[in-house]
């Protein structure tokens, strides 16, 4: 199946080790290597794709519909980046695809109130756009 590389676009490094990647779906189809799962963070249904998907339904600027089904998909997609190729993609890529990963920091050891500030560092300086979702992912593992 293979891993995403280190450098490549949207791609952060979790502190195991493992990689994800964080994308906008506004901005255009995704480029090759192709992600093996992506975990979408949208209002609606997400469009098909040729790899497998999971909807996390997420309106834009908010929270998760479903906190236990969020939380679970998270989970899964941590334990699916040590064999494949794992993105979470929105519409513009920083704020519910920031917040996620954000947690998926958080299940991978990053202190919660520290996970935000290495989205930050790691992804993009402008993830997690709203004081909600910061205070989600700082109350992630209690919320469940």
């Amino acid at each position: 199946m293979g891993l995403w590389e280190k450098d490549a676009p949207g791609v952060m490094e979790l502190p195991s080790g493992r990689l994800v990647r964080g994308r906008g779906l506004r901005h255009g189809p995704a480029a090759a290597p192709f992600p093996t799962y992506g975990v979408y963070l949208l209002g609606k249904e997400p469009p098909d794709v040729p790899w497998e998907t999971h909807w996390v339904k997420w309106p834009d600027f908010r929270l998760p519909s479903d906190r236990t089904q969020a939380l679970t998909e998270f989970r899964a997609a941590l334990e699916r980046t040590a064999t494949g190729r794992v993105e979470f993609a929105c519409d513009g890529g920083r704020g519910r695809s920031g917040t996620a990963l954000a947690c998926l920091a958080v299940l991978d050891g990053v202190p919660a109130d520290q996970a935000v500030a290495y989205v930050r560092q790691h992804y993009d300086k402008h993830a997690v756009e709203t004081p909600w979702q910061k205070r989600y992912v700082l109350n992630l593992l209690t919320q469940a």
